[in-house]
Formats: structure tokens, sequence, C-alpha cells
């Protein structure tokens, strides 16, 4: 499998370590991340970059998933998720890698790098590759949505504007005005 992978500053003698881990594992692994060290170095880009390259992979059939890190994942994966057809999911967990990919179909693992020690991260990341997507139709169909919205901004219809329920605010009415004994 081909494995994008992208970092700034703060990950990249992990990514260094991650690297030879994957390629021993026989996977081919892209580097987007920086080539020296820099601690004023910006992860958008790099991650940016791992994530378009794992959407055309995927567009060209090619067997691939995205591994962006740096100090928290947060930033990254937001990043990541800033390009159309990723699915980036900050991962800090085994049982969060492996449901990232089973239901969500997760193309891309955010990771912190100093949230974790070499040894937690490599088992989120391995995790990770081995587990595929279950298929299941509430998975694909909720996967489905998602890609709606990122192409046209299309969502299901909101239950609230058909009259039942809570209703938001309107006219200079405030959330405080809210009665729960009203019925």
């Amino acid at each position: 499998m081909r494995i994008h992978i992208a970092t700034d500053h703060a990950g990249l003698e992990f990514s260094t370590q991650l690297q030879h881990h994957l390629a021993a594992q026989g996977h081919e692994v892209v580097d987007h991340g920086p080539i020296e060290y820099d601690p004023l170095d910006d992860y958008p880009a790099f991650c940016i970059r791992a994530a378009q390259a794992v959407v055309r992979d995927q567009a060209a059939g090619v067997e691939t998933l995205g591994v962006v890190f740096g100090g928290s994942g947060n930033g990254e994966q937001i990043a990541a998720n800033k390009v159309r057809g990723v699915r980036a999911a900050l991962v800090w967990s085994i049982a969060t890698a492996e449901l990232a990919r089973e239901h969500n179909d997760a193309n891309v693992i955010a990771i912190g790098a100093r949230q974790h020690t070499f040894a937690e991260a490599v088992a989120f990341i391995d995790r990770f590759i081995a587990t595929p997507f279950s298929g299941e139709e509430r998975h694909a169909r909720r996967i489905a949505q998602l890609a709606d919205f990122e192409r046209d901004g299309s969502l299901l219809p909101d239950p609230r504007a058909a009259g039942g329920g809570i209703s938001a605010p309107t006219g200079g009415e405030s959330v405080d005005a809210f009665d729960p004994e009203a019925g």
C-alpha cells in the first residue's frame, strides 16, 4: 500500500522512524513533510499536499492512505480535511484508529506525535492501515451524506423546520424565552 505522510517540525524525528517502520512492512512511503528541522515551519501546506496525494491516488485506483501528525494532531487533521474527498480522523487509541476506518472509511489519520510514545502511535497507524471499511449500509449512507455536502452543500431536511420539535428563535425571541413546561 502507498502511504502518504506529512508533519511539521514537531514530528520530524517521529517521521523518520515511521518511514523506516512502514517501509519495513512493505509499504511505499511518500513523504510530504519538511526535509530539515525548522522550528518556525508551518504544517498546513505539508498536510494538504499529503491529503491531495491520497485523493489523487485513490481516484486512480491506487490503494493508499495518509498519515499526518504534529504536536497535537489537531491542526494537521483540520488541514487535511480541507481537501475535498479526505476524511481525516484524529486518532488517540487503537479503538479510534479502528473505528475511523471501519465506520468512517477515513483515508487519513492524524496523530499528536507529542501526545504518544512512538510505539503507541505506530500501533494506532498499523491498526488503521490493517482495518478495512465495513461497508455497512448505515456507514456508507452517512459517508455519502458528507460527500453530498462537500460537493454541493446539500443536507437532509431539518426535522425542526417541519413544525415539530423545538424551533429556532425568530424575530427578537431569545433562547432564554424557551419554557419547557409550556408543552
